[in-house]
This record gives C-alpha cells, sequence and structure tokens, in this order.
C-alpha cells in the first residue's frame, strides 16, 4: 500500500508542474502539498489499514474542500 501512496505522489507532483508550466500557481502549491503528504506518508511503513484510513480520510477532505469551494467561492456564469 505505501506504492500506491508513492504513486499518488507521482502523479500529483505531474500535476504540480504541469500547474507550474501553465502559471496557475496557487494550485501548484495546493498539489505540491499534496505530493509531499502523499511522498511522507508513503515511508511511515504504516499497517494496510492505516493506509486507507488515511485515503479514506483524504477522500473526506477533498469532499468537503469541493463542496465548500463549489457552493462558497465559484461564481456559476462567470470565468469565461
Amino acid at each position: 500500500m505505501d506504492r500506491m501512496f508513492r504513486v499518488l505522489a507521482f502523479w500529483t507532483g505531474i500535476f504540480t508542474v504541469m500547474f507550474v508550466v501553465g502559471d496557475m500557481n496557487k494550485t501548484a502549491l495546493l498539489f505540491l502539498v499534496q505530493t509531499v503528504f502523499f511522498l511522507t506518508v508513503s515511508y511511515l511503513k504504516l499497517s494496510e489499514r492505516m493506509y486507507m484510513y488515511l485515503f479514506g480520510a483524504y477522500c473526506t477532505v477533498f469532499m468537503v474542500g469541493f463542496t465548500w469551494y463549489s457552493n462558497f467561492i465559484l461564481v456559476p456564469g462567470f470565468g469565461h
């Protein structure tokens, strides 16, 4: 399971580079933080159950943050 967190770190790292190239620095910073988190967790040698709990917590935080952003920050109809 630790290897899957390294895979997640790899892909969030790829997204970080793409966002930097696209001059989206705030989003790149967000993905860089996720990359560091995934890499750090992958080397902790936790149990499989703990890795699953961490991934579930990550998914929960993502859904809460995405819902909050889409309801309170995102303005529909703008952003041409």
